[in-house]
């Protein structure tokens, strides 16, 4: 059986993504998203966690992200989950992370970014693959609340 893995996020960049050039000249991109939760405990109070999520994206795709997002703006990314092992090099413990190797990226909310519109940014392949989708312009942005949907 072939595996397969798919992570969708939505949340706020915690920093200004990080552009980096490998070896062989493939761009990458770092960059980590603050996903907040609220919930209820046993007791019926309201709680909140934030999870901070570490996600890379790459070519042209990484290129796009670092230009045009900045600290505190509100995302939506898609992807595939990727774990990678290294060895500590002070402490020599071997060490891991999971993190979102981004295949779509969405601007969502009115956030630091200028205009407050979405855009969209896929992986895929194509020419025009880092081109904005064409997004209707009379999406609400006030907060949704997710307790309020039916699923």
């Amino acid at each position: 059986m072939r595996g397969f893995s798919k992570a969708i996020i939505t949340g706020n960049l915690t920093r200004d993504p990080e552009l980096r050039t490998t070896p062989n000249g493939s761009s990458v991109c770092s960059f980590s998203v603050a996903v907040n939760r609220v919930y209820r405990d046993t007791s019926g109070e309201q709680k909140e966690d934030v999870s901070f999520i570490d996600c890379s994206a790459w070519g042209k795709l990484a290129e796009m992200i670092s230009q045009y997002a900045k600290k505190g703006s509100g995302v939506l990314v898609s992807g595939r989950l990727s774990q990678r092992s290294w060895e500590d090099k002070t402490s020599g413990q071997k060490r891991s992370r999971v993190e979102i190797v981004v295949e779509d990226f969405n601007f969502a909310g009115a956030g630091p970014r200028e205009g407050g519109n979405s855009s969209s940014y896929s992986s895929d392949n194509s020419a025009d693959s880092a081109e904005p989708a064409d997004i209707p312009d009379d999406i609400p942005e006030e907060e949704i609340d997710l307790s309020d949907v039916p699923f």
